[in-house]
């Protein structure tokens, strides 16, 4: 079953945030990344969340071994400067793109009766993305907050790899942020999600 659009009745809700770790901001890329700042506008619905009554779950991506960003050895896949767990606020580590397949999320929502999960996070397109589309297919009323989700510029698939961030933004072919951001909405939009805003969904 699929749901496309965020339920009239209020339905037992999880604010899912995705990714909002250190690891990106050690990146040359993040300096081109759609908003920098987008830990503030997680923040802001967090704080909705938590006045709402609902469950936030926080998610980390982890690739041990990798001697990457993402390795917890180097010290990053730690939430942003200003975003701090409650008690009682689950924190999860994944190895997967999408926020299920190598945790255990979906028997935190299953024991907790979440029937609506409301997305967040890095990458627009990537993790947050899959996450949303993996709820969906579960079942749940999945709501994407787009302007609280931030990504990065692509490069073609025939792009040498490891360029230097100023020749990935030169190439044409380049996938720009603002691009990604409005494919990720139409490709959501009533069909695996409500795609909203913080404004519209926190009313401030």
């Amino acid at each position: 079953m699929t749901h496309t659009s965020t339920p009239a009745e209020p339905l037992p809700t999880a604010l899912v945030v995705i990714d909002v770790q250190e690891s990106f901001r050690q990146r040359e890329s993040w300096q081109a990344a759609s908003d920098p700042d987008v830990a503030d506008k997680v923040a802001h619905l967090v704080d909705h969340a938590r006045r709402e009554g609902h469950l936030v779950v926080w998610v980390l991506h982890a690739e041990p071994g990798s001697g990457t960003v993402f390795d917890p050895a180097r010290g990053h896949v730690r939430l942003i400067e200003g975003l701090a767990p409650q008690a009682g606020e689950p924190v999860l580590h994944k190895t997967a793109h999408n926020a299920f397949t190598t945790t255990n999320l979906g028997q935190i929502l299953t024991e907790r009766g979440i029937r609506h999960v409301v997305t967040c996070g890095i990458r627009t397109e990537q993790c947050v993305e899959t996450t949303a589309r993996f709820a969906s297919d579960l079942g749940y009323a999945v709501t994407f907050v787009v302007d609280a989700t931030a990504t990065e510029p692509i490069a073609h698939r025939d792009a040498p790899a490891d360029r230097p961030l100023a020749e990935v933004l030169a190439d044409p072919r380049t996938l720009l942020p603002a691009e990604i951001i409005a494919r990720t909405e139409y490709a959501l939009a009533g069909r695996f999600a409500t795609v909203t805003t913080v404004k519209e969904l926190t009313g401030s």
